[in-house]
């Protein structure tokens, strides 16, 4: 009875345990990467998993894989499955030369992206964003530019969608087939509000901007689209450049003029004409001098927190990062809070403040003296704890019960 009793238990010891193993990464790839390069992005070619501990990542400088050396078809980003979310914070990411950035695949696979600048990559016939087999992309405020792939983008079979994005002289390096900087096809969706396409070439005959193909996949543009300088190999242009083939959708919502052509995130501030902001015959409650200039943008950049105001970081509305002394009151002090901002200036035109970290968000409105404290509607946006205000004051980020 004995033999038999140990028997079983080895047999039972010897099972795989289910729920706690994780996919084998493609050869080459480091799996779940806990440490980052200085810039704030991983320093290998990584397959990344919802087991991950890293899902959020915030560039802290620009990231230069130009000479990055890994096997040919690999990324410096493999996302197999959970939502991850990079903040470019407006630097820029360099290359690879010789194979794809990041490739998203499958249907749990989510990846938002923003405030961020690709230029330089080039992968030969791999896409340098490749979406591919469910996939979902949410990107905004994006500038592709120099760079040489096959496609800069490519969207088969997955979802995306774009706010505030720019194509800017990229040339494609395959002289056949139906390429483009943006190319959707095998039933994907596409949506893209405002978006500057100039000077991209297409080394073959096809589109060079956007192309799409197949039964089920559309595309649908929305609000400034601007499409300039855009060639083909044999000097041929096209009105739009952009085209729906084998019975694939393109809807056209524009909406025009477009303002004169920029580039740099500062030129979507022009493409709402701003509002002056409203005068008040009582300045709000004010304790210190509240430093001048573009206090949002230097915010985003030296933090995790990200500000998006309804015209733009530089059209007046200002930020500051608060301490327990900042905040001024006991109760949240002792309550543990996470976090918290404090905006004032042109806040009435409408100020979201989103948190890398989950929470509870309180507002303490600064109109008021001592501030009034209230419940601050809170919503997941790309995997971050946002909050909305349009009265100055300060949001603060608490702990989940």
């Amino acid at each position: 009875k004995t033999l038999l009793l140990c028997v079983f238990l080895f047999c039972i010891l010897a099972l795989p345990v289910q729920g706690q193993t994780t996919p084998a990464p493609p050869s080459g790839y480091t799996d779940n990467p806990t440490t980052l390069a200085d810039c704030g992005l991983p320093e290998f070619a990584s397959q990344l998993t919802s087991a991950a501990s890293i899902k959020t990542f915030n560039l802290t400088s620009d990231c230069n894989y130009g000479s990055w050396s890994v096997a040919a078809g690999n990324a410096l980003m493999y996302i197999a499955s959970g939502e991850f979310t990079i903040n470019g914070n407006g630097h820029t990411i360099s290359g690879p030369s010789h194979t794809h950035l990041i490739i998203v695949t499958g249907a749990n696979a989510i990846l938002n992206l923003n405030d961020v600048i690709i230029e330089g990559a080039g992968g030969g016939v791999r896409p340098t964003l490749n979406m591919q087999s469910s996939a979902t992309l949410n990107g905004r405020n994006l500038i592709f530019r120099d760079n040489t792939p096959r496609m800069v983008l490519s969207v088969r079979s997955s979802q995306a969608t774009l706010r505030n994005v720019q194509f800017l002289n990229n040339v494609q390096a395959t002289t056949t087939g139906l390429f483009a900087a943006l190319r959707i096809f095998g039933g994907a969706t596409a949506t893209i509000t405002n978006g500057i396409f100039r000077g991209n070439r297409n080394s073959g005959t096809s589109e060079t901007v956007i192309s799409s193909s197949a039964v089920g996949t559309t595309v649908t543009l929305n609000g400034c689209m601007t499409f300039e300088n855009n060639v083909r190999a044999d000097g041929s242009t096209a009105a739009l450049d952009a085209k729906a083939y084998g019975g694939a959708t393109l809807n056209d919502n524009r909406t025009g003029p477009c303002p004169a052509i920029a580039t740099g995130f500062s030129y979507w501030l022009s493409v709402t004409p701003q509002k002056k902001p409203k005068k008040t015959a009582t300045p709000w409650p004010s304790a210190t001098a509240r430093p001048l200039g573009t206090t949002c943008i230097d915010l985003s950049q030296a933090t995790g927190i990200v500000v998006h105001a309804t015209y733009g970081l530089a059209s007046g509305v200002q930020c500051q990062r608060l301490g327990g002394g900042g905040i001024g009151v006991q109760a949240i002090v002792d309550g543990g809070f996470i976090d918290a901002v404090d905006i004032w200036g042109y806040v009435e035109q409408g100020v979201e403040v989103c948190f890398p970290q989950a929470g509870n968000l309180l507002f303490l409105d600064a109109r008021m003296m001592p501030r009034a404290i209230a419940p601050l509607a809170a919503t997941v946006v790309n995997g971050m704890t946002c909050g909305a205000i349009e009265t100055p004051g300060s949001i603060v980020l608490m702990p989940l019960p």
